[in-house]
């Protein structure tokens, strides 16, 4: 079987499509024969030993997959050969066929395309954590969310529409300005590109308060980071919860004095460290994932794939930030 893995510590073009051996499912594990794999901006990170975890090389990136089950190891028996499941896996995705351990994995419902279906766990999942969990979202809030348009950020658009929110999308282009709106947002604020002065910084804060309106953002979805963290905070309401989700343009110095003039909250969303302290929480909001879905209020955009061979370049996109929705690697 094949499998893209990375023997050293870089970026995208270290990444070496490799022949390796078929694995065996142990004791509660499964052999998945992978359809599909999304790419998500941890991959960026793994490689570049800049993740939480570290994997002991060689090995393949690529977190989150859905696929059909080949072979079952002793003790499994929720799922069988032929079921179609997907999984969050932390790494090893990028590879014809994986070893998944069995209480990692789902059924995918009836109808769900396997590209759809990979990309729901860490985009979808994170966010329902983060606004339900961290967030406290409730019906009127008005959200505020960095980074809008990429997979994560299109999954908090819907999400919180469908929980009863007013949403800002705040994008980097008028082309994914128009993606965000056709996800549901309620108004869209262009931030700039480049290197931002104070005096820019100002002007974007001004143009956050214009669009959430007088009272301000009851929450703040930050996936970006960097400079625009902070003109964000100052758009905040009062006891507003600012949720820390990522920082591709860099981790954000924050000045805490404005905390304690909006009495606010700044928290961090760590979803993979829920799914594995929250169990049981994490099933449950799967689960409620799937009934969205299944009622047409969320849906996640896979707006380009790659095969296997080209899966460097899907990182290498995800980490330009060129990334619209989802990009997904397929094998067949």
């Amino acid at each position: 079987m094949k499998a893209l893995r990375s023997h050293e510590v870089g970026g995208p073009e270290t990444l070496t499509l490799d022949e390796v051996e078929t694995p065996t499912p142990g004791k509660g594990e499964v052999l998945v024969a992978v359809k599909a794999c999304a790419i998500n901006y941890p991959d960026t990170l793994i490689i570049r030993d800049l993740y939480q975890f570290k994997p002991p090389r060689p090995f393949a990136p690529g977190g989150e997959l859905a696929g059909v089950i080949e072979a079952v190891g002793e003790g499994v028996e929720d799922f069988k050969v032929g079921d179609r499941v997907m999984a969050g896996i932390g790494n090893g995705g990028l590879a014809e066929k994986v070893i998944v351990p069995a209480g990692r994995m789902f059924p995918i419902p009836d109808g769900v395309p396997f590209e759809k279906a990979a990309s729901l766990l860490m985009t979808y999942g994170t966010t329902i954590h983060g606004l339900k969990d961290r967030g406290h979202i409730k019906e009127g809030d008005t959200v505020l969310i960095l980074g809008a348009a990429g997979g994560v950020g299109l999954s908090a658009v819907e999400l919180a529409k469908a929980f009863g929110a007013r949403v800002i999308a705040a994008v980097s282009s008028e082309e994914k300005g128009e993606v965000a709106k056709q996800a549901g947002a309620d108004d869209v604020v262009i931030y700039p590109k480049g290197e931002m002065d104070k005096a820019a910084s100002k002007e974007l804060a001004n143009a956050f308060k214009a669009a959430c309106g007088p009272e301000g953002a009851n929450i703040v979805y930050d996936i970006v980071g960097g400079q625009y963290s902070e003109p964000a905070l100052r758009s905040i309401a009062w006891e507003g919860r600012f949720l820390v989700v990522g920082f591709p343009a860099g981790i954000a110095k924050m000045p805490l004095n404005l905390t304690l003039l909006k009495s606010c909250d700044i928290c961090g969303v760590f979803w993979g460290a829920f799914t594995a302290r929250e169990p049981v929480k994490f099933r449950e909001q799967v689960v409620e994932l799937f009934d969205l879905m299944k009622a047409g209020k969320i849906d996640p955009l896979v707006s380009e794939t790659f095969p296997l061979e080209r899966a460097g370049d899907a990182i290498a996109k995800l980490e330009n930030r060129q990334a619209v929705g989802k990009l997904v690697v397929t094998m067949d």
